[in-house]
């Protein structure tokens, strides 16, 4: 893809999370890297269903301006998107954004941990809360840092989600994975249940996902099945807690 059809792909993204309400007024953030000193991104304070490709910027390694068109400027969040490059060199694309049932569980201060429906666990496994950080500051970077090296999205407490792969579409198609999980988990809480698989069909999800050698990182990744006395469904939250 040429860097303008890349920006494209960007303001159609940010249009799809518009759409879907995953975010509301200017809220959310988009980043693309090509190559290991360049990279585009949404600008700050513009709606991402709005957006037509001069508003795209383009940054460097530490989130300075390379180039950007008039007043536009990168999101005072992209410290977060550096982070997540820096840590995994796989990562292609970011999207930041505040769906409505994800961030609610965020707010809440409840992980997505309850493995409800095979494609949530083969896709997403778990998906951990990083601790509150203010905006803009080093604390977001800081507190996903750890979950980098073992999940593809994580909830940020009290503020939304972060998903991110090794495409644009990938890390959209995982922020919307993410959503679907969380108001399907919200349902079913006001149904009486959820009814969640026991420890031995999760690992069995586990394999089916090792074995189609998916992309990323996820708790499969880390369970291979020989760990003693380990609790699947809860190995995925507390690890390298």
């Amino acid at each position: 893809m040429t860097e303008l059809e890349i920006k494209q792909e960007i303001c159609n993204i940010g249009k799809r999370i518009y759409d879907r309400g995953m975010v509301a007024s200017n809220d959310g953030n988009i980043s693309v890297k090509l190559s290991e000193n360049e990279f585009l991104c949404t600008p700050t304070g513009v709606s991402k269903g709005f957006m037509t490709p001069e508003y795209i910027c383009k940054v460097d390694a530490e989130g300075k301006v390379i180039e950007a068109n008039g007043n536009f400027r990168p999101s005072s969040e992209i410290k977060m998107h550096m982070r997540v490059y820096k840590e995994r060199p796989d990562v292609q694309s970011v999207v930041h954004a505040h769906p409505m049932y994800a961030t609610s569980f965020a707010i809440a201060g409840i992980p997505l941990v309850d493995p409800i429906m095979p494609e949530a666990v083969i896709s997403l496994g778990c998906v951990p809360i990083a601790e509150y950080g203010t905006p803009s500051t080093e604390e977001i970077p800081d507190a996903v840092s750890k979950y980098l090296p073992y999940y593809d999205a994580v909830l940020l407490e009290n503020h939304g989600a972060l998903s991110f792969g090794d495409s644009l579409l990938n890390a959209y198609h995982k922020m919307e994975s993410l959503e679907f999980y969380a108001k399907l988990l919200f349902l079913s809480k006001q149904l009486g249940g959820p009814n969640k698989f026991d420890n031995e069909n999760v690992k069995r999800l586990y394999e089916i996902r090792r074995n189609f050698k998916m992309t990323g990182k996820h708790p499969a990744n880390e369970c291979k099945g020989d760990c003693k006395n380990c609790d699947v469904v809860s190995c995925c939250v507390n690890l390298r807690k």
